[in-house]
């Protein structure tokens, strides 16, 4: 029954009406930078909120930048509505550079060759106020893409590409 309340709240929520704002606050734990941006408003995607998105969404090794996928964004939007909890998503790695995954590759084993990072359709985080298991599994009833769970290192892993979990 969750999954087809989840479901439908999907579908409403990214065809809401052309006023409907859309917004989230950020904290990156490696630059110490936040942002609180307005990403969705008037039926569109602001190009001033993705542009901001882009540059705080960069790789913080290198400061090279890419622009994230909105529906990523929407993801970590649907994850609020439906948990009640508009606190800050704490960033611990979004756009990656093939050079970054490399590194990041030779240190752990958990790092995919071809990491949905790299083509910034990934976040790895965590919601102040919100227990991780929680925001996994909401993650997950809204199947929107891939789910990794890493409880040791306090973060979960969303992407937007096909529907899997680990």
């Amino acid at each position: 029954m969750v999954l087809f309340v989840v479901g439908l709240f999907v579908l409403s929520s990214t065809q809401g009406a052309a006023g409907d704002a859309r917004a989230l606050h950020f904290y990156h734990t490696h630059t110490g930078k936040s942002l609180h941006v307005t990403y969705f408003s008037g039926g569109l995607y602001s190009p001033d909120g993705m542009a901001a998105l882009r540059v705080f969404l960069a790789d913080w090794r290198n400061q090279e930048q890419l622009d994230m996928d909105p529906k990523l964004l929407d993801v970590l939007w649907q994850i609020q509505q439906i948990t009640g909890n508009n606190d800050t998503f704490e960033v611990i790695s979004a756009y990656r550079t093939k050079e970054t995954n490399a590194l990041l590759q030779s240190r752990s084993k958990g790092v995919a060759v071809n990491s949905q990072h790299l083509y910034g359709k990934a976040i790895d985080v965590r919601l102040r106020g919100l227990d991780l298991n929680l925001l996994r599994d909401t993650a997950r009833e809204l199947r929107l893409g891939g789910v990794g769970y890493y409880p040791g290192s306090d973060f979960v892993h969303v992407d937007t590409a096909r529907v899997r979990y680990w």
